[in-house]
Parts: C-alpha cells; structure tokens; sequence
C-alpha cells in the first residue's frame, strides 16, 4: 500500500513539474512574442486573410467580416500560442528565449521589433511578387514545353 501510495505521488509531482515547466515556457514564449514583435506580426494575418475574403465574396456583408475578424482575433493567437510551444521548445530552451528577449530589451532590439511588422508585410509583398515571377516562368516553359 505505502509502495502504491509513493507512485501516485511520484506520478503526481512529475506531471506536475512537466505542467508547470510547460506553463513557464508558455509564459516566456508569449513575451518572446510580444517583445519580438512576432505577435505584432502574427496579429496582422488576420485582417489579411479577411481582406482576401472579402474581395472573393464581395455579395457578404460588412458587418460579417468586422464579426469574423473580432472573433478570430480573440481565439486564434492563444491556438497559435499552443501550436508553437512544441516548435520553439524543439530548437530552443527557456534559458535560450531569456537571452533573445534581453536582446530585444535592448535599444536595437526594440527597433527591430517595432521595425518587424512592416518588414514583414513589406516581405510578404516582396514574396507574392517574386513567386509570381516564379510562376510566370515556370507556366511559360510549361508551354514551350507542350504541357
């Protein structure tokens, strides 16, 4: 009984260990985030996503996509959150993330994330440019091609 007893305890402080490990990490990757200006950046993709929507389906109210984008907003940064716990923790410790966020404590480093969402978008366009180039290209040696 007292053998039993001391594994669910031992079990008990594990899983709780791991959670709170998990939870720390949580709370340090979101302030890497945030201190980055990666959620700045993140928190753009909606409004993106919403305007490329809405000049597929422009017969849909405004009312809808304002409604739409209010509440993926709220949901989907806590969900991205989530999905990037087990991607960060894969390449990087919590101690590495401590590091990077006094980087970004620094004046260069808070230039640089103030800087990042523009960068982004400004990329992102560069992206769509190049890609279509891309695609222009491969679309005409297709045809020369005869397929």
């Amino acid at each position: 009984m007292m053998k039993r007893a001391f594994c669910f305890v031992a079990v008990f402080v594990i899983n709780t260990l791991c959670f709170a490990q998990t939870d720390t990490y949580s709370t340090t990757l979101k302030k890497y985030l945030v201190v980055s200006g990666s959620m700045e950046s993140f928190k753009m993709v909606i409004p993106t996503m919403i305007s490329s929507f809405k000049g597929m389906k422009t017969s849909v109210p405004d009312q809808f996509w304002k409604d739409m984008e209010a509440e993926l907003s709220k949901t989907t940064m806590d969900d991205l959150l989530e999905q990037l716990i087990p991607v960060y923790k894969k390449h990087l410790t919590e101690t590495d993330l401590n590091e990077v966020i006094k980087f970004y404590s620094s004046p260069i480093g808070k230039k640089l994330a103030e800087k990042t969402p523009g960068i982004t978008n400004d990329s992102m366009q560069a992206g769509q440019v190049w890609g279509q180039k891309i695609a222009g290209k491969l679309l005409e040696r297709l045809k020369e091609k005869g397929y």
